[in-house]
């Protein structure tokens, strides 16, 4: 697999890495339930695969995410990059609550350490802007953790331009997680230009529209989606945005035929044509969803191919 270096930092990173939200299970905004044992065969068959990163966050089935990934890494020889987060925590209803105080964030790193049972985190990313007055107070104390050497690098998920500038100046930002995807593409006009003028890679999440434009969503299998599947409560899973986007769905699976490929793969390859995206975070919850999308970082869209999903966007 095709790999890139992400932003300044040393990591080359695969263009695909394994999304690892959806194997935390049902909690608030979970994707229900997941077997672990399923979940530690997908990251397996994964990095058999040739994906070296995963990108996790503690919030993702209340640190049973990043428990289930401590214990397939500890049963495999792979050594993969190792993405989390701080900033989104819960209570003890089990609610999840934003806090970006120093002493929160210390709290989050060493009980990150201690699930995915590692000594260092590659990448850490303050995973939402909120409190956005607590954004410097977090960056700075997550600085102090790489010098102490519990963090390699530092990154930023859903920042705004206007807030990476305020934390660069304390720190350099490696990374931006944006959403970003063939339906979801604010980021183009300022965030990407940013990023590619200030060599800060970006890790685009939802490359796949959260599933909308894997071919296999209809109208039909959203209906059926479990009570605690957080895609009920979205507005892109309802009328009448759903109907345009089964549209580009249409178009991107017409493609698909035509590459002997998923449609899924054509929609993360679609995100990875911008120039300025380093990589795209996959979420994958089996081992068939592996196989359906781990080509998407090799296949190539043609001018036409991209005239097309414009023309229908």
């Amino acid at each position: 697999m095709k790999k890139q270096v992400l932003g300044q930092s040393d990591l080359a990173i695969t263009s695909i890495g394994l999304g690892a939200w959806a194997i935390g299970g049902s909690w608030e905004w979970g994707w229900g339930v997941q077997e672990d044992q399923d979940s530690i065969k997908t990251i397996h068959c994964a990095l058999e695969r040739g994906v070296n990163w995963i990108d996790t966050a503690p919030v993702y089935g209340l640190g049973h995410s990043e428990e289930v990934i401590g214990r397939a890494l500890k049963q495999t020889s792979y050594q993969p990059y190792i993405f989390t987060k701080c900033g989104f925590r819960w209570n003890d209803k089990g609610h999840a609550i934003h806090n970006l105080t120093a002493e929160s964030v210390r709290e989050e790193v060493v009980d990150s350490l201690k699930r995915l049972d590692i000594e260092c985190i590659d990448l850490y990313q303050i995973h939402w802007p909120n409190p956005e007055e607590q954004i410097e107070e977090a960056w700075e104390e997550m600085n102090k953790m790489v010098k102490e050497g519990k963090v390699r690098y530092l990154g930023v998920s859903n920042f705004s331009v206007e807030q990476m500038e305020r934390v660069s100046t304390i720190a350099p930002i490696t990374s931006l997680q944006p959403k970003y995807n063939a339906i979801a593409r604010e980021v183009e006009n300022d965030s990407l230009p940013y990023c590619s003028n200030n060599h800060i890679g970006v890790i685009a999440y939802s490359p796949m529209g959260s599933g909308l434009l894997t071919g296999k969503m209809t109208r039909e299998r959203i209906q059926g989606l479990a009570d605690d599947d957080w895609r009920k409560k979205s507005a892109d899973f309802k009328e009448p945005k759903i109907t345009k986007h089964l549209r580009v769905v249409e178009t991107m699976s017409n493609i698909a035929k035509e590459k002997n490929c998923q449609t899924a793969e054509v929609a993360i390859a679609w995100a990875l044509q911008n120039p300025a995206v380093t990589a795209a975070i996959v979420g994958m919850r089996t081992e068939k969803q592996v196989e359906g999308v781990i080509c998407g970082g090799d296949i190539e869209l043609t001018s036409e191919d991209m005239k097309k999903i414009e023309q229908v966007l």
